[in-house]
């Protein structure tokens, strides 16, 4: 199928949509913040980038910022990708007491607004004296509703009753079962649920900014100390923002090729 000159041109409108908001952060990023209050503003990329930069790392400590955020990030996704295929699995093929009525409760935790839970979470954390220390932000993020429902709808679809089956008559335990036949089918789910957490926990900013401080801060509460005074310095502060984004588009760009490629294959497969 070949798209005609409409189709072009609404595909364009929305990349240039879509873009100009990263193209605005690096314009700003570059310019002063004088530049920035003129009318109209400028729309190219100005000389002040790596002044800023070095902005940016002297008013925030945005090298040990960016080693937490890493370290949350990356813990937060292993363990969510991890315990979710295994619940995905489960609801979605193993036979239990009480499996739709403990979906349905899992399911519908993602009614709840998450702000509900900050006040007994923060008295938690607080019992456990792990405020201000990174473990308080990653073990509440291990699990999502939302992945072990992804993972399950995938793993219903993909995941065939006969190889199951199969297996069991082989002799092969649950455990074997799903490290060597649900794993492998359920890398390209998985590879789009990491994605997803990973981004989620990086651009996490309320429950890092309560659970945290100045002193051990991930980016996003690192770029709150930007810009103070009397007339915050936008650029600046787009600065902090554009090191910051940087690290979630180099993982997309080197693993959103494989994800989209892993996805379509699972579909054709299935």
């Amino acid at each position: 199928m070949r798209g005609g000159k409409l189709a072009y041109a609404i595909l364009i409108v929305a990349v240039l949509v879509s873009a100009f908001p990263f193209y605005w952060t690096v314009v700003a990023a570059s310019r002063s913040n004088a530049d920035l209050a003129q009318v109209p503003p400028a729309l190219l990329p100005g000389p002040n980038l790596f002044k800023n930069f070095e902005a940016v790392v002297e008013e925030a400590d945005i090298g040990k910022a960016l080693l937490n955020s890493l370290i949350v990030s990356g813990s937060v996704t292993l363990g969510t990708v991890l315990c979710c295929t295994l619940a995905g699995f489960a609801f979605a093929k193993l036979r239990f007491r009480g499996r739709g009525a403990l979906l349905g409760i899992t399911v519908g935790t993602m009614m709840i607004p998450p702000q509900l839970g900050v006040i007994p979470l923060f008295m938690l954390i607080a019992e456990l004296q792990w405020v201000n220390q990174l473990q308080a932000v990653i073990l509440p993020g291990l699990v999502s509703a939302f992945g072990v429902f992804f993972m399950r709808q995938y793993l219903v679809q993909s995941l065939p009753d006969e190889l199951i089956e199969a297996a069991r008559v082989d002799g092969a335990s649950t455990a074997r079962i799903f490290w060597s036949i649900v794993v492998p089918i359920a890398r390209p789910g998985m590879a789009v649920l990491g994605l997803l957490t990973f981004m989620a926990a990086w651009n996490d900013f309320f429950w890092p900014v309560v659970a945290l401080s100045s002193s051990e801060p991930t980016v996003q509460v690192a770029l709150r100390q930007l810009g103070g005074g009397y007339v915050n310095d936008q650029s600046v502060i787009m600065a902090g923002t554009l090191l910051g984004t940087l690290p979630v588009l180099l993982v997309f760009g080197l693993l959103g090729r494989q994800i989209v490629g892993g996805i379509m294959q699972g579909a054709v497969k299935g």
